[in-house]
């Protein structure tokens, strides 16, 4: 048998096993709190050293997001799970029953939704307050803005109000690792500061507040300090009022991918 009908196989077996057990309590679509838990577990175990500890991302993608990319329902992520992908880095969990694969996968699925909270502010008005500020300047909504900032055209399915209110009181507080500012010393004494886009042992790659990137030697800097706990994003806390606060507060909350 070759290599791609094993795989097929394998897939018809995953199939069949998976709408035979979806007739019980699905730890996927419907997870119990002691499932979500075991998910947890198992996923710090067996899937953190590349997502993240909370999964937010490291060797592997971000997996709070309401849509993740190769997994178009329960079954693909399922199977991604138990197999693992193809060419990729992403492993087989084969030490893993099919029910445990199932509840880390209620896990993943939980860290993609955020659900739809009664706010008190107005999303109309906290649009306007939006465009006012300038916030495309940095951000993204939809295709329209500037990347010097995180994506927000899900933010609200994948961020709760008490994380939006913090991002916008205390940003460097709530800084994604993935924006992480550091400012270097050239040989020259020129001093850059911007984002970190990759890094590796022996090379490190920044995006400064122009948009342009820098592509630097570690051994031939003089300095290099990352600046965690620190965000280029200002604090609102001072310049808007604590209704604009709610209003935009409530405008991010509705953001949930749809076009």
């Amino acid at each position: 048998m070759t290599r791609s009908l094993r795989l097929l196989a394998l897939a018809l077996v995953a199939l069949l096993s998976f709408v035979v057990y979806s007739s019980a309590q699905d730890p996927i679509s419907s997870p119990t709190a002691e499932d979500l838990s075991q998910g947890k577990r198992l996923f710090v175990a067996h899937c953190a050293i590349c997502h993240g500890i909370e999964g937010t991302g490291g060797r592997g993608p971000s997996l709070h997001q309401p849509v993740l990319r190769r997994v178009a329902n329960d079954f693909q992520l399922f199977l991604v799970i138990r197999q693992g992908i193809e060419g990729s880095e992403m492993p087989a969990a084969w030490q893993m029953s099919e029910r445990e694969a199932r509840q880390v996968a209620g896990y993943v699925r939980s860290l993609g939704r955020t659900a739809v909270a009664k706010l008190p502010g107005d999303p109309d008005r906290g649009k306007a307050v939006y465009d006012s500020k300038g916030c495309s300047s940095c951000h993204i909504i939809r295709g329209q803005g500037a990347s010097l900032g995180p994506d927000l055209s899900d933010v609200g399915a994948r961020r709760s109000p008490a994380y939006l209110s913090e991002a916008l009181m205390d940003p460097g507080a709530s800084a994604p690792e993935s924006f992480l500012l550091v400012s270097v010393v050239t040989p020259d004494g020129n001093k850059i500061r911007g984002l970190r886009v990759s890094e590796d042992s022996f090379t490190i790659q920044l995006r400064d507040a122009g948009n342009r990137f820098h592509s630097l030697r570690k051994a031939d800097l003089k300095e290099l300090k990352k600046e965690f706990g620190v965000s280029t994003m200002p604090s609102y806390r001072d310049s808007l009022g604590t209704s604009e606060i709610e209003a935009l507060i409530a405008y991010l909350a509705v953001l949930r991918g749809e076009p």
